[in-house]
């Protein structure tokens, strides 16, 4: 309820000071423009003004309050002994004592002092809107201010006019900036996951954008990898989305949810244009969309059936029967118009879509299926069933190709309220989410794991496991229980204080995704609820407790500085070009750490100064040059160049370099490798042509040259003979 201010210099007159004034917590301070003056704002929409008796230029630096006071009571303390001072030829006066405030003004410097000039609500009488951010733009003056019922107010400081007033949101407003210019507006809310651009001159939006504030279930790429569709707990559909779809065109968007309908949105308009329902209410758990984007399918998990309908006219084309439990996953073929459905019955089923809509084929599964997906050239099938299995399928011939057991990979950790250990527990997990590779020699599994795993699927082993998350509050993330967590009555999670039964806490049921929202202490358990590889192959994304997460091959792409700071920034290594700092822009280039400007930056440093720039680098930039080389020199086409760096880099730095020999031997080995594929390349191509190069070496020296006249008649006759003959 207070607001200090402090000195970031050693000021003489202005060490710390405190302002009182507030009945509630404080949201903002701010000082105006060139000015001492401060503005404070709290909960209860208060706005205290706070004027100050100095200003910026009055502020002196010297020794501190305490030490000219104790100047001050020195002086008092000659005074009571009975030394007599004079000032000006005149006896001083009597001294008052007894003052417990600070003095005004002390050993010659005037401190400064804060008074309140006015006090202004932003509520009305009788009305109460908490105030829950603020922000302040010295330039123009502007206070915006954000209450917890959405709406936000402009105020004209220091007279506290009303600029504008309007409510964006039902949610909390819980961020507030202003852009340097002080024409745009940006709110957060935090409740519903919005983010706002206001532009308050013309009042209009100048972006718009909500994400999800509640679990995500399903994802999406565009055709041509540029969007990424996501669906959760919340949006358009009265109840929870699980499956969210491209056309092939791009342009479409489609939506199936438990509330029993799917949606069509337009990309362009951005407009719900379609709504598909079925005859009687059934919850939708699965959704595709067949090459030409004309059929929609939607599978149902309370009926078992699969509704077709055509995207152009909304209309039900038929309904297709025959699985005997919840159909859990659909999927188009690629390259036909045939449709695979899994289901909860453990079969898979192909569904020809030429050919009356019946049963092509029959697959029968060990346990229940989960998620099926096709081969991008439609020549496999890819199933995951309940027991962690993977098994591939030729869809021409319905035979098995091949299986993966990946329950042993899914490592999954122990939940707080569970009673049996995580390797127990990891027998009952599996895969509920798989995708191919672009080039289909890859699969992408995930399921109830923190674990995204990759397989090689022609030789059906583990290629990489990815850890999406090492966030400990949420369930199920680590492997044993926390020791600081248990009792002699066993673990603290399983007591809950509020039950007076003596029972404990209720264990959850199987199949519970989200975990008893209504116990004291919810936990979000960690899973991976679906997984997509990008059309260009180079990514690909996850949706998970977590939120998210995209992998990618283009590094570029991530930005990871190194000892950053204010003074590193793209448009000060250019200056340093230009000046021709070349080592400066280079370290500077790597404190940022954006492989295209260190690129930039190295092949601007000119042939002859290489060596010089490589021996004024510090030590720790040179490992960090090193491995950039030894990574750009294999794709690199300026070979004899970063050859040149790199040779310069060992001759003058080889003694330091092979005392830490054990950090650079894997940039020395990649090194090697680069350097050597570069020889075997270059050597192979000169004995290919070595007899070519001859030859051009041979005319190129017979370029130019007269023949002799004598040499010219003599090959006339000779052409004139071989004619008669």
């Amino acid at each position: 309820m207070s607001t200090w201010i402090f000195g970031a210099e050693r000021w003489a007159n202005l060490i710390y000071y405190c302002l009182g004034g507030h009945k509630d917590i404080i949201v903002g301070c701010f000082f105006e423009k060139d000015s001492l003056d401060v503005y404070t704002v709290s909960q209860d929409g208060a706005l205290c003004v706070w004027e100050s008796d100095a200003e910026l230029k009055d502020l002196r630096k010297g020794p501190k309050y305490s030490e000219r006071k104790m100047t001050v009571d020195n002086k008092r303390t000659d005074e009571e002994n009975g030394l007599e001072i004079i000032e000006d030829g005149e006896p001083k006066g009597d001294v008052i004592k007894g003052s417990t405030e600070m003095s005004r003004e002390v050993g010659g410097i005037k401190n400064v002092r804060y008074s309140q000039r006015n006090k202004y609500f932003f509520n009305k009488e009788g009305d109460f809107n908490k105030l829950t951010a603020a922000a302040f733009h010295k330039q123009t003056h502007i206070l915006v201010t954000g209450f917890a019922s959405g709406a936000f107010h402009l105020h004209e400081l220091p007279d506290f006019d009303l600029i504008h007033s309007l409510s964006i949101s039902d949610q909390m407003i819980s961020a507030i900036t202003v852009s340097p210019t002080g024409d745009w507006i940006g709110f957060g809310c935090s409740g519903m996951g919005q983010l706002l651009v206001w532009e308050w001159q013309s009042e209009s939006y100048v972006f718009k954008q909500q994400g999800h504030f509640n679990n995500m279930n399903s994802l999406a790429y565009s055709p041509d990898g540029q969007y990424l569709a996501t669906g959760g707990d919340d949006g358009k559909h009265s109840s929870s989305i699980t499956k969210v779809v491209f056309t092939s065109s791009g342009f479409v968007v489609l939506s199936a949810s438990l509330d029993g309908t799917v949606r069509a949105f337009d990309l362009h308009r951005y407009r719900n244009f379609r709504t598909m329902t079925s005859p009687r209410p059934a919850q939708f758990s699965s959704l595709a969309v067949d090459i030409s984007g004309e059929l929609v399918c939607a599978g149902s998990q309370d009926s078992f059936e699969i509704f077709l309908w055509s995207l152009q006219t909304g209309r039900l084309l038929e309904v297709l029967g025959g699985h005997e439990g919840p159909v859990s996953n659909l999927c188009f073929s690629p390259v036909q118009s045939v449709l695979a459905s899994v289901s909860w019955d453990r079969s898979v089923r192909l569904w020809d879509m030429l050919d009356s809509w019946q049963t092509r084929e029959t697959f029968q599964l060990t346990s229940d299926g989960l998620a099926v997906t096709y081969r991008p050239d439609g020549q496999e099938l890819a199933v995951a069933s309940l027991d962690g299995e993977i098994t591939f399928w030729d869809p021409q011939t319905g035979r098995q190709t091949g299986s993966i057991a990946g329950r042993h990979d899914l490592q999954m950790g122990r939940k707080e309220a569970e009673k049996i250990t995580a390797k127990h527990s990891a027998k009952g997990k599996s895969f509920n989410s798989l995708c191919y590779s672009a080039d289909g020699e890859s699969i992408l599994a995930g399921g109830q794991s923190k674990f995204v795993c990759i397989y090689n699927v022609k030789e059906q082993i583990l290629m990489k496991k990815f850890e999406i998350s090492c966030n400990l509050s949420l369930d199920s993330m680590e492997e044993f229980l926390d020791r600081r967590k248990m009792t002699e009555f066993g673990s603290l999670s399983l007591v809950d204080e509020g039950t007076g039964d003596g029972n404990g806490v209720e264990v959850s049921l199987p199949g519970v995704k989200s975990g008893d929202m209504s116990s004291r202490r919810f936990k979000p358990e960690i899973r991976v609820s679906s997984l997509s590889f990008s059309p260009t192959g180079r990514s690909w994304a996850a949706a998970s407790t977590e939120g998210l997460l995209i992998y990618s091959l283009d590094a570029s792409l991530v930005f990871d500085p190194y000892d950053l700071d204010m003074d590193v920034t793209p448009a000060s290594i250019h200056q340093q070009l230009g000046k021709k700092e070349w080592a400066s822009a280079i370290v500077l280039s790597f404190r940022l750490n954006e492989m295209l400007l260190i690129k930039k930056v190295l092949e601007a440093v000119p042939f002859d100064q290489v060596a010089v720039v490589c021996s004024s680098l510090p030590n720790v930039y040179v490992d960090k040059l090193l491995n950039f080389l030894a990574s750009t020199v294999e794709k690199s086409q300026h070979l004899q160049f970063y050859l040149t760096w790199i040779q310069c880099l060992l001759s003058l730095h080889a003694q330091k370099l092979k005392i830490r020999s054990g950090a650079v031997m894997a940039t020395i080995q990649q090194l090697l490798k680069s350097i050597k594929r570069h020889n075997d390349d270059l050597s192979k191509l000169c004995d290919w042509n070595i007899y070519s190069i001859r030859y051009a070496a041979a005319l190129s020296k017979q370029r130019g040259l007269k023949r002799a006249a004598g040499e010219l008649i003599s090959s006339e006759e000779d052409d004139a003979a071989d004619e008669t003959i």
